[in-house]
C-alpha cells in the first residue's frame, strides 16, 4: 500500500525506480533458493537431488524500465556486504548516474544490502532516493517489503528468463560457460520486453494491494 501510495503521488515514480537483485548459479543446474518460490495447497512430497559442491557463479545485476544493467560477477564465492559496497561504488552507481539523476534504488533484504557501511554509503550518496531493508536513521525514501518475489521485475521475470537461456541441453560445462551464456541472456533482452515488464509490475502492485499481501505468482 506505501509503494502504490507513492506511485499514485508521484506519476512517475515507478519509471525511476531501478530494481537490483542477485543470483547464484550453478553449473549442475541449481540456482540459489532465494529466488525460488514455490507455493502450494497441499505438500507435495517432492524430492529434488542437488550435486553437492557444485561450482557456482554469483551474479549481480539491475533493471530498470529502459537498461539492463549487468550481469555484474563477483569474484568471491560469498558476497559480503563489502564486497557489495565495492561494486555500487565502482559498478553500479557510475553507470546509473551517467543514464539519468533522479533515479530510486531499490534493494531487498539480503544481508549484505543490510551493511552498516552499505547504509551508510546510500544515505549520503542517495539521501531519500533508495529503499529496501534500514533503520529508522537511514536516509531511504521507504522500506521495500522484505519477501517480496511477486514484486520484483528482478524475480518475476529476468532471473527466470535468464535461467531458461542458460540451462538448456547440452548443459554448461564450467563457470565460464556459465557466464557466457548469461552474458548472452542479459544481451538479448529487449526495449519491448522491458516495457510489458514494467506494465506488469503497475498491475502487480495493485493486485497485491487488493489481495491485502496474499501470493499472486500465479499471475
Amino acid at each position: 500500500m506505501t509503494l502504490q501510495e507513492q506511485i499514485e503521488k508521484d506519476d512517475g515514480f515507478l519509471d525511476r525506480v531501478v530494481f537490483s537483485d542477485e543470483a547464484t548459479f550453478h553449473v549442475s543446474g541449481k540456482v540459489n533458493k532465494q529466488n525460488v518460490h514455490v507455493w502450494g495447497a497441499t505438500n507435495s512430497h517432492c524430492y529434488v537431488e542437488l550435486v553437492r559442491d557444485s561450482p557456482k557463479v554469483n551474479v549481480f545485476c539491475a533493471v530498470s524500465n529502459t537498461n539492463v544493467y549487468g550481469p555484474f560477477f563477483f569474484n568471491e564465492q560469498t558476497v559480503t556486504g563489502l564486497t557489495y559496497l565495492d561494486m555500487l561504488t565502482e559498478w553500479l552507481l557510475p553507470q546509473l548516474s551517467d543514464h539519468r539523476d533522479d533515479y530510486v534504488l531499490q534493494q531487498d533484504g539480503a544481508p549484505p544490502h543490510f551493511h552498516r557501511e552499505v547504509r551508510a554509503f546510500l544515505s549520503q550518496e542517495l539521501p531519500q532516493l533508495w529503499t529496501g531493508h534500514g533503520t529508522e536513521g537511514d536516509l531511504m525514501l521507504l522500506p521495500f517489503p522484505p519477501s517480496s518475489p511477486d514484486l520484483t521485475p528482478c524475480d518475476f521475470f529476468l532471473w527466470g528468463y535468464v535461467k531458461d537461456q542458460v540451462f538448456v541441453p547440452p548443459l554448461p560445462v564450467d563457470t565460464q560457460e556459465v557466464k557466457q551464456r548469461i552474458q548472452a541472456a542479459f544481451e538479448s533482452n529487449t526495449a519491448a520486453m522491458l516495457t510489458r515488464v514494467w506494465e506488469e509490475m503497475d498491475y502487480r502492485v495493485d493486485v497485491c494491494r487488493v489481495t491485502q499481501g496474499a501470493h499472486i505468482e500465479h499471475l
